[in-house]
């Protein structure tokens, strides 16, 4: 019996968050026929308009059938369905007899506006991160993930993170193969793991916008050394606490929470792209020690390195 998808759509949708997992559960169809039911459902069904103008016609949640996944879609019109009782009441009543709940984008703030996040890590795009914990603190946001599944409940980044989080229910439905076929016939990445982050880690940091732009260079280009607080404060000619006062207040994370993300992202590039030994990654990346980037990946990606290059190299193959 195929497993029926159910893509929720509201006002002012954002179009990508729609079509890019639509296209991919249909791509996989192809190859697994049989496997999937397509619909998309609003409240009142009829023809939805997107951000973009374009209309999409949809059924009325209330004469849907059983869904196997509902997804959420996002866009600006989140901002007004999160506030539409209807919508947040049937979505209470759909979470309830679905396998699976996902969103993309700002679709979580509907889910969280239902309480359906409650105690759950969640995340969105990176842009309404901050809002969205700010409104459901109930809610473990997690702003720099690309998609997050806590049980039977996923969530998604912005816009394109949507295809990563069907090639991942592909995976889990159909296959790893199954998966990495969808991926190459829509000429994607197969896949981002989902703890990748959404953007660079400098980036993350402020880029060139901080007063400490020219240190968290300098860091990129010395992660062989030992970067405590002290060789750090030195570096910016402050006194240990005042740098680490500053630095955390500036930036939102401690130093040495700066330092690990900076490690981990180059530490990612040269699991994912070189052959040299994981041992020998991690020393010259002042890990030392390949269980503390083992353990650090972990909280990071969801995967250890060896996964993570083995995914890599059969993305390229």
């Amino acid at each position: 019996m195929p497993r029926t998808i159910g893509l929720f759509l509201f006002a002012d949708f954002q179009i990508l968050d729609v079509v890019g997992p639509l296209t991919s559960f249909e791509v996989a169809e192809r190859f697994a026929p049989g496997a999937y039911r397509l619909i998309l459902i609003s409240t009142e069904g009829g023809a939805v308009r997107s951000s973009a103008g374009v209309l999409l016609e949809t059924l009325p949640a209330s004469a849907g059938p059983p869904l196997d996944t509902l997804i959420v879609s996002g866009g600006d019109g989140s901002r007004t369905a999160m506030r539409h009782a209807a919508t947040l009441a049937w979505l209470g009543e759909a979470a309830a007899t679905t396998r699976r709940l996902c969103s993309v984008c700002s679709g979580a703030f509907l889910l969280a506006a239902g309480g359906l996040l409650d105690g759950r890590r969640a995340t969105t795009h990176w842009r309404r991160a901050a809002q969205l914990a700010r409104l459901f603190p109930k809610v473990a946001v997690e702003p720099d993930r690309i998609h997050i599944r806590d049980g039977d409940v996923w969530t998604s980044a912005g816009i394109t993170a949507g295809i990563d989080l069907a090639l991942a229910l592909i995976a889990e439905d159909l296959g790893e193969d199954t998966a990495r076929r969808v991926a190459q016939e829509m000429v994607v990445y197969y896949r981002r793991p989902g703890g990748q982050s959404q953007f660079s880690a400098l980036a993350d940091l402020g880029g060139q916008e901080t007063p400490f732009a020219a240190l968290l260079e300098w860091i990129r280009g010395h992660l062989d050394q030992r970067l405590t607080v002290e060789v750090l404060a030195e570096r910016a000619a402050m006194s240990p606490r005042n740098f680490s006062r500053a630095f955390t207040r500036e930036l939102g994370v401690s130093p040495a929470r700066a330092v690990e993300r900076l490690r981990l992202e180059v530490a990612r590039e040269r699991v994912e792209g070189s052959p040299a030994p994981i041992e020998q990654i991690a020393a010259a990346l002042g890990f030392h020690d390949p269980e503390r980037m083992r353990r650090a990946f972990l909280r990071a990606f969801g995967q250890p390195p060896q996964a993570m290059r083995r995914l890599a190299r059969g993305q390229a193959a």
